[in-house]
């Protein structure tokens, strides 16, 4: 990897490994903290949010040969509600809680969508290879199947097209000349008819790369004289139109994405928690800092503001942490 490379990819990051890291007095504070009566929430904030996820491993590895019980286990008997939720979704592994997040969108009655395209849209695909590995590994089926099992229709079939991360730029070339025939392609498919052939702008949508779309949205605007997310949304409608539309986004702006996510996660009366904890914790390590800047950039205010109005206590305190300064 280019130093630039390595350099810019740990700007990103909002919870770097602690320096002179020992597991073994982090995990004796844990422990210290749930001891007795009453919990020292502050202790555990002050442990679990300050380390990067492999550190935690380790610390749970640590609590389990000193004390003989489960780090995780422990933590849940002691904490509760969304300070609760967050605190576990860091214990996970990262490809683990993708994974758990994804089984929890399908399990029982009723399917989360928005979480399952949030997922599949916006990650690499080596990401969605080790997220299917851990999905395995952790409920003994394949999340292919478990997609297909839960989902219909087309929306199934952009699901498992997303799953297989066919998008992913490795070389940056883009053929000016296959953009403008995609482009011609989706015209023709929307547009120019009755009625709309799905699966065309599938194909093209979850097969190209961002470099490629970049340009054929570019020719497309040309031809149709609107832009390619106008015509999804009069194309199409419900969990596909909301699926189509990410991967528009992803490939536009990936930040700008996760950004209006943790925005309208937030907006208006009621927390969507589960979409706040999911994004904070999953882009932590990845590029949490990059996404506060375009954040500050389209809503003219930061996130750690937003977080502060819209929050409480133990929970408030452990997202301000994980999320750090503002930008």
């Amino acid at each position: 990897m280019a130093w630039w490379k390595a350099w810019i990819e740990q700007k990103g990051v909002s919870v770097k490994s602690s320096p002179h890291f020992n597991p073994d007095p982090d995990a004796e504070t844990l422990y210290k903290a749930m001891k007795g009566i009453g919990t020292n929430e502050q202790a555990i904030i002050d442990v679990l949010t300050q380390r990067s996820n492999a550190q935690r491993q380790q610390i749970a590895k640590s609590f389990k040969a000193q004390f003989g019980k489960d780090l995780t286990e422990t933590l849940k008997s002691e904490l509760s509600s969304n300070f609760e939720r967050l605190i576990i979704a860091l214990m996970y592994p990262p490809y683990g809680y993708e994974a758990k997040e994804l089984y929890d969108a399908m399990k029982g009655l009723g399917t989360r969508e928005g979480v399952i395209i949030e997922i599949l849209a916006s990650r690499t695909k080596n990401q969605l290879q080790e997220i299917m590995k851990a999905y395995e590994e952790d409920y003994g089926s394949s999340l292919e199947e478990d997609i297909q099992a839960d989902t219909s229709g087309y929306l199934e079939r952009i699901l498992v097209c997303l799953l297989q991360g066919s998008r992913d730029d490795l070389c940056g070339f883009v053929d000016p000349g296959l953009a403008l025939q995609d482009a011609q392609d989706l015209y023709t498919a929307g547009e120019k008819i009755c009625g709309t052939d799905e699966m065309k702008f599938i194909t093209i949508l979850c097969t190209r790369s961002a470099t490629h779309l970049m340009r054929v949205f570019e020719e497309y605007e040309k031809i149709a004289s609107k832009s390619i997310e106008d015509s999804i949304k009069s194309e199409t409608h419900g969990s596909l139109e909301e699926a189509m539309l990410t991967v528009v986004k992803c490939t536009r702006n990936l930040h700008s994405y996760f950004a209006e996510r943790l925005y309208y996660a937030m907006k208006g009366a009621g927390t969507h928690d589960g979409t706040l904890i999911r994004n904070i914790v999953s882009r932590s390590e990845i590029d949490l800092n990059f996404i506060k800047c375009q954040f500050k950039e389209m809503y003219g205010k930061t996130l750690s503001s937003m977080i502060m109005e819209d929050t409480s206590s133990d929970y408030k305190n452990a997202l301000l942490n994980l999320v750090g300064s503002d930008p």
